[in-house]
């Protein structure tokens, strides 16, 4: 009989240990999983009001025409544009500033597109490169040249 107690006692021992353990497994996966959200939430990020902007019909004598894309840093870090690939040298250009963009703060990316010489439709992607972790930004400019009367 005192081996049966014995035995039972034991196994709700060891019942109680391994069922702390698994609720503390458990707290630690959803600590684990709140560390992680706010992470994702902190550090710089990025917001623009519009990623294309459309042209429309512009006449090839225009030259250079441009627009702005504007974006809010809406992070906890300040964000920093590393560089901005254009994918058409030549005819498309990118300004934009050095300067780190402070959470709250507004800026923008101003794009210009050369028309003489490029009649027809055009749809160009403009790739921003920044510090905001795991993030590549496409901007997109298009319409459509008219070409010059001769």
């Amino acid at each position: 009989m005192k081996k049966t107690i014995i035995i039972l006692l034991c196994g709700i021992v060891l019942g109680g240990v391994l069922f702390a353990q698994n609720r503390s497994s458990r707290r630690n996966a959803v600590q684990q999983q709140e560390a992680a959200q706010a992470q994702r939430s902190t550090g710089p990020q990025m917001s623009f009001e519009t990623s294309v902007h459309d042209f429309g019909t512009v006449r090839e004598e225009a030259g250079r025409i441009s627009t702005h894309f504007e974006f809010t840093n809406t992070g906890t870090a300040p964000v920093i544009i590393l560089r901005i690939g254009t994918g058409c040298p030549g005819c498309t250009f990118a300004s934009y500033t050095r300067e780190p963009i402070l959470p709250g703060q507004n800026s923008k990316i101003t794009i210009e597109y050369a028309t003489t010489g490029r009649p027809g439709a055009f749809n160009r992607p403009v790739t921003v490169h920044t510090n905001v972790p795991d993030t590549v930004f496409t901007l997109f400019i298009r319409g459509t040249v008219a070409p010059r009367q001769q």
